[in-house]
């Protein structure tokens, strides 16, 4: 078994598609190992994204990331962060799969729908970022 991290994003969260992005993650076959909802600090986010400090949308990731609540996960399940990313699909919703969740949910390249990571060494920091041992189950 595998550990991804996933976010719901806050457009996810603002226009209703938390309850059917989870259903998506049963239906997948994950198992929700921990899940949290809450407001990202515009340091939190920083810290979050600073591997993206100095590409030029930083700034505006962090200040999106801040816009509105949040939903913190991390799943479990043979591959899970490979097939995560398969499911979320491109990060432009207009260049992504038709059935993969951004095409569902997203808005738009920047407000994305949902963050998945992308290795096994990024998930385990991204899990720790959000979670203490004992919030894991």
């Amino acid at each position: 078994m595998q550990r991804t991290f996933i976010m719901l994003k806050p457009d996810a969260v603002k226009n209703g598609h938390v309850g059917n992005i989870l259903a998506r993650i049963e239906k997948e076959g994950f198992k929700i190992k921990g899940m949290k909802y809450l407001q990202l600090s515009l340091n939190d986010a920083k810290q979050f994204y600073k591997v993206h400090s100095e590409r030029p949308f930083y700034n505006d990731l962090c200040s999106y990331m801040v816009s509105g609540p949040i939903v913190a996960a991390a799943l479990e399940r043979d591959n899970a962060v490979s097939h995560w990313r398969e499911i979320i699909g491109a990060t432009d919703p207009k260049e992504a799969a038709e059935g993969t969740i951004r095409k569902l949910y997203a808005e738009s390249k920047e407000a994305n729908a949902v963050h998945g990571s992308d290795s096994v060494d990024n998930a385990e920091f991204e899990i720790s970022f959000f979670f203490k041992g004992h919030e894991l189950v």
